[in-house]
């Protein structure tokens, strides 16, 4: 590519990517003397299975352009990277609950999905990094609660999620549970359970 290390040497877009991670190139820091006005910072953006898909580029010519401008720029970029992936993960998984996972920093884009079996179908590569998902593990099935369960305040958000989900499946059938139990795709008897526990009462 036009910006890769083998084409530029030393820069924002190329050795962020070959580094897969957030960085400055400030400078002189390029390779090529024709780059040595630009100021770069890049971070890389995942996709939904956590694989490099992107790299988010801020250049800039000033000539006064300061440090802590400079670490401005890398915190806006770093912060809409993580609200592309998130975007793009709500996207894929448009018809799954999606769970801000307990990282250790609760960013944006540790985000995991659940479907109505409280299984984990999905997790962006902050959460599979901060709660060791791996891909195996997905395809195995995780239950969100064995995933999150351990975590302070993670089973609440869980469960107001869950709770969420089947006040709106009551209401958009009018207080059919037959209706919304097909719409959710579980079984009256599981549907009239999970009412029962979180003391859910039908719309008259």
């Amino acid at each position: 590519t036009v910006w890769s290390e083998e084409s530029e040497g030393t820069n924002g877009i190329g050795t962020c990517i070959a580094d897969q991670r957030a960085l400055t190139i400030h400078r002189d820091q390029h390779f090529f003397s024709r780059n040595t006005l630009l100021s770069c910072t890049t971070a890389p953006v995942y996709d939904h299975e956590g694989n490099l898909a992107a790299a988010l580029d801020v250049s800039s010519c000033r000539s006064d352009l300061t440090e802590g401008f400079v670490q401005l720029i890398a915190v806006a970029v770093g912060d809409a990277a993580r609200r592309i992936e998130a975007e793009n993960f709500r996207m894929v998984f448009s018809g799954a609950r999606i769970l801000l996972a307990p990282a250790a920093e609760r960013t944006a884009g540790a985000l995991i999905a659940v479907d109505s079996d409280d299984l984990v179908i999905g997790a962006t590569r902050n959460a599979r990094l901060a709660l060791g998902i791996t891909r195996e593990a997905l395809a195995k099935g995780l239950l969100a609660a064995d995933v999150l369960g351990d975590a302070p305040g993670a089973r609440e958000d869980l469960d107001d999620a869950e709770r969420g989900v089947l006040q709106r499946a009551l209401a958009r059938a009018g207080g059919n549970v037959s209706a919304a139990a097909q719409s959710l795709g579980i079984s009256r008897a599981t549907l009239h359970r999970k009412l029962a526990r979180f003391a859910i009462r039908r719309p008259h």
